[in-house]
């Protein structure tokens, strides 16, 4: 399974951005997708997920009520909105075809950078 990660660029503190997760040959709508952070010199991080199986998401507590994740079943792409973003949010995000990312298969990643 090929997952392309777009979206990310530089943008100030309280900025938004909006990052998309595709993927080619296989419908996203069959697994659970899971976007992921790594931030430098930092463990990755698990930040959101969803489950298209029950509907369900999931947030990091450092982005609930930030950050919110939906899936566009005609374009076969799962997109992070992300508002109100801060300097910790910098970092290369991943998205994945599990809410594990071990479990599934990932991109190479779009870098994210706020500025202060």
């Amino acid at each position: 399974v090929q997952v392309v990660e777009s979206g990310g660029g530089l943008v100030q503190a309280g900025g938004s951005l909006r990052l998309a997760c595709t993927t080619s040959g296989v419908r996203l709508d069959y697994y659970a997708i899971g976007w992921f952070r790594q931030a430098p010199g930092k463990e990755r991080e698990a930040v959101s997920c969803m489950d298209y199986n029950d509907g369900s998401t999931y947030y990091s507590d450092s982005v609930k009520g930030r950050f919110t994740i939906s899936g566009d079943n005609g374009k076969n792409t799962v997109y992070l909105q992300m508002n109100s973003l801060k300097p910790e949010d910098t970092g290369v995000y991943y998205c994945a075809t599990n809410c594990d990312i071990e479990k599934g298969s990932s991109g190479q990643g779009t870098q994210v950078t706020v500025s202060s």
